[in-house]
């Protein structure tokens, strides 16, 4: 876990744009980032998916090309001299993203999905899990001991909130601390959480001005980082725009959040 730098004082961020739309915007988001975190002192890690394979509508947009997305990645990670992260979606992505990324990321609904599982762990790259929103945050601990049995151990968890109803999601604080008790470090992903998918013309809706609210909560409660997605212009992006925090905001969230977790610490 060198890379993220778990300690109890301070969480780490991973975040980024939801899919690589253009190096421009990439480079952009990073840089901000890295500026605004290394003034707070908190751990950044660049998040952007390649290609998005799990899209609502066959016309919805998926990324500029798997070589140009994986490409800039890598950039990104010498440029910036930040780790990167990026979602696979099927066992053979593996390798390949594991040439440009450092934490592999699983993606919710494919969070049971043993090939994948053990493809990513076979890297030696991080593997971040994001627990699937149809399943209990002690059922976990199945999809780690695929990774474990695998032989790699460094293992994040993600909770992205639990499906409530038809088309809605909602986070229950209680899964934080249940997989924290697994025995990796959880990460409270505050964007994907306010995601309402599959509304009116088969595109996701989002509430993001609760996004202050998820977060600070998850901070409350312990949670080891945070995971967002954000953009200069949400209203403009090609992907998940409707649940992300402008990059505008960024700044004065973290500021907050880091206030939170000192006052937690003196208790």
């Amino acid at each position: 876990m060198n890379i993220i730098e778990l300690n109890s004082s301070q969480f780490f961020l991973i975040a980024g744009p939801c899919v690589i739309e253009s190096e421009e915007i990439c480079y952009e988001v990073a840089s901000t980032i890295k500026d605004i975190s290394s003034e707070l002192g908190i751990k950044y890690v660049f998040k952007a998916s390649y290609r998005k394979a799990n899209r609502s509508r066959l016309d919805s947009f998926t990324g500029i090309g798997d070589e140009k997305g994986l490409k800039i990645l890598g950039d990104i990670k010498e440029k910036y001299q930040l780790p990167v992260t990026t979602d696979i979606h099927s066992a053979n992505e593996a390798a390949i993203a594991a040439e440009y990324v450092d934490i592999i990321q699983i993606p919710a609904f494919l969070s049971r999905q043993t090939d994948i599982l053990v493809a990513a762990a076979k890297t030696g790259k991080i593997v971040n899990i994001k627990k699937g929103q149809f399943l209990a945050p002690a059922s976990m601990i199945f999809a780690a001991n695929k990774v474990v049995e695998s032989g790699n151990k460094n293992i994040l968890l993600t909770d992205r909130g639990t499906m409530f109803g038809y088309g809605d999601l909602i986070v229950d604080y209680r899964g934080i601390v249940e997989m924290k008790k697994l025995g990796y470090p959880v990460v409270l992903d505050i964007t994907h959480s306010l995601q309402q998918p599959n509304q009116a013309g088969g595109v996701a809706g989002g509430l993001p001005d609760m996004i202050e609210t998820i977060a600070k909560a998850g901070i409350a409660v312990g949670t080891d980082g945070i995971f967002m997605e954000t953009h200069p212009n949400p209203s403009k992006a090609k992907s998940d725009g409707a649940n992300m925090l402008p990059l505008s905001r960024v700044r004065e969230l973290l500021v907050k959040l880091k206030t939170i977790r000192s006052a937690i610490n003196e208790l």
